[in-house]
């Protein structure tokens, strides 16, 4: 079917399935705002992230706690994930798909992106560290759940295993944010921020952000057997991996798929 066949055919006159031509549409749209916010602004949201997935991350280890299945715990961990998406704040790793198709079609610079990923990131870790000592010192009886399940990460060595378990976390928050930007419906929203939470948390994947908050109860806890040092060296290549995973595997093939209207959308930038 030729390009123009397709434009003829569908209801948007664009070169691409009118569903995919929604989605590009809004995305372009949400990422434009995000990347063009103030430093305040990204800080703030991301601070607000980093404790909303804390929040997550308190319901895990209770349900853990309490049952031993960490299937069931990572369904209980999908709080934090509701919690960003309704709450509108902001998680690192949420921002390959959107804001990188954003930098593609020539809405944002580099520039801002590397601002929206930094500040985010930093911003999460820092929200976090404040809720996970809350946490450890309000419920001092998870102390123990907490310093098995950071242990699972932070002692693992950098293997074949462990950068793949980080490109797949990388690739299945990306996955998340590409269902939730291919619906407009709130219940099928919440239903892929339930389903990324059980991949993610209840098989263990390795998320630079999650597992940090892990690993940072155990350091504030006081009974850490490792230090900040072990955690910056499997942060660095759990980052690495997610995002490989979510640039790689998720966020380049939808720009792929997507590729003539991303080049009308270069074009008109080029032309204005």
């Amino acid at each position: 079917m030729s390009e123009k066949t397709q434009r003829e055919l569908g209801a948007s006159a664009s070169p691409i399935e009118d569903k995919l031509e929604d989605a590009f549409a809004s995305m372009l749209s949400e990422g434009t705002q995000r990347l063009h916010r103030s430093w305040h602004a990204v800080v703030v949201t991301g601070f607000f992230g980093g404790t909303e997935v804390a929040l997550g991350v308190l319901a895990y280890l209770s349900v853990l706690d309490s049952t031993h299945k960490p299937l069931l715990a990572g369904l209980a961990f999908s709080i934090g994930f509701l919690a960003l998406l309704l709450g509108h704040s902001e998680l690192f790793t949420e921002g390959f798909l959107v804001p990188v198709t954003t930098v593609a079609a020539k809405r944002a610079s580099v520039g801002q992106l590397l601002k929206l990923w930094g500040g985010t990131l930093v911003a999460n870790l820092a929200g976090g560290w404040i809720i996970m000592w809350l946490i450890m010192t309000g419920f001092p009886e998870l102390h123990a759940q907490t310093i098995e399940s950071a242990a699972h990460f932070v002692t693992a060595p950098l293997s074949a295993q462990t950068v793949a378990l980080a490109v797949l976390g990388g690739m299945a928050i990306t996955l998340m944010t590409r269902m939730q930007h291919g619906t407009d419906s709130v219940p099928a929203k919440i239903a892929a921020a339930i389903a990324v939470a059980f991949l993610l948390a209840g098989l263990r994947l390795f998320h630079s952000i999650l597992d940090s908050l892990l690993i940072f109860g155990v350091l504030v806890s006081g009974r850490a057997p490792f230090g900040y040092l072990n955690w910056l060296g499997w942060f660095t290549y759990t980052v690495i991996g997610n995002l490989v995973g979510g640039l790689l595997l998720v966020t380049l093939l939808r720009l792929l798929r997507s590729k003539e209207r991303l080049q009308e959308e270069r074009l008109q930038a080029s032309g204005s």
